[in-house]
């Protein structure tokens, strides 16, 4: 089943915050980012590179134009600019989470891992060091993009999962609706939502597709390399870093706080040390 944005002629769907977004990933047409940064020189490379992929480019010198330019032009990407004037790229990102589930690359002279678990924890979806080479952020763009046609049930298979002990419990087949559910957890993929016991949960799209791989694996344990190649938008067997594996642990860490997830006796997702994360046992509640 597939989890492409509509295309054109067909309503827009809801993104996994409840908000709306257009069918620009499935025509590559009309794409929308904003780049948040100060140097010009820069801030033009960027917009360029993003031209060249296809997107209208809006350009913000500083981190309050940044803010209200993706309040107004609900992009699908947006690249950030750590060291900004006034608020830090970091601030920025917490407050576009505030009222976006925008795809958010941070962008930083920065190179120590800290940074970067401090910006994915900020709300950053992917984070990349300058100087960068156009041609690595234009793959990354492009990953983002594919991850939205990907069919989880038919990429998770052996290579990318180990097959948990028992039979797979209390989570509701796809065909059912297009919801995925676990113990008053639910995640819909094709529509980009998300709630738990009735309420909303505001998710970015790097920890709803996370959650939604757990999901549909049901019992069976994922390793960190399938989920980091899953956020790279690659194939399994791809080269996977030790930095690339604690970013998956920082989103899933993220997951947990917003599910109210305890580490100890986990209701959803359940660590599985050495290995990965698979789904939490199924509960009567």
């Amino acid at each position: 089943m597939s989890r492409g944005v509509p295309g054109r002629g067909r309503s827009p769907r809801r993104g996994a915050t409840g908000r709306r977004y257009g069918n620009s990933m499935a025509t590559g047409q009309d794409r929308t980012a904003v780049v948040i940064e100060d140097d010009a020189d820069v801030r033009n490379l960027l917009a360029a590179i993003l031209d060249e992929a296809g997107f209208t480019c809006i350009p913000a010198a500083t981190g309050i134009e940044g803010i209200n330019a993706v309040r107004e032009h609900q992009p699908i990407l947006t690249t950030l600019d750590v060291s900004l004037p006034g608020i830090d790229g970091f601030e920025v990102a917490r407050r576009i989470r505030a009222f976006s589930n925008t795809y958010v690359i941070m962008l930083s002279a920065r190179d120590e891992e800290i940074d970067t678990l401090m910006g994915l924890d900020a709300g950053a979806d992917d984070y990349l060091t300058k100087p960068f080479r156009p041609r690595e952020l234009r793959a990354r763009i492009e990953a983002m993009l594919r991850r939205y046609r990907a069919t989880w049930l038919t990429e998770l298979g052996p290579a990318g999962a180990a097959e948990a002990t028992g039979p797979p419990t209390g989570v509701e087949p796809r065909g059912v609706g297009g919801w995925l559910r676990h113990n008053g957890l639910r995640i819909n993929g094709d529509m980009w939502l998300c709630d738990l016991d009735g309420a909303p949960v505001e998710l970015t799209r790097s920890e709803f597709d996370l959650l939604l791989a757990l999901m549909a694996g049901n019992r069976r344990v994922i390793t960190k390399d399938s989920l980091a190649l899953e956020l790279r938008g690659e194939s399994p067997g791809g080269y996977v870093s030790e930095s690339d594996r604690r970013a998956v642990e920082v989103h899933i860490a993220n997951l947990r706080r917003k599910l109210n997830d305890s580490v100890g006796s986990p209701r959803y997702i359940e660590t599985v040390r050495g290995v990965g994360y698979r789904l939490a046992e199924h509960r009567g509640d």
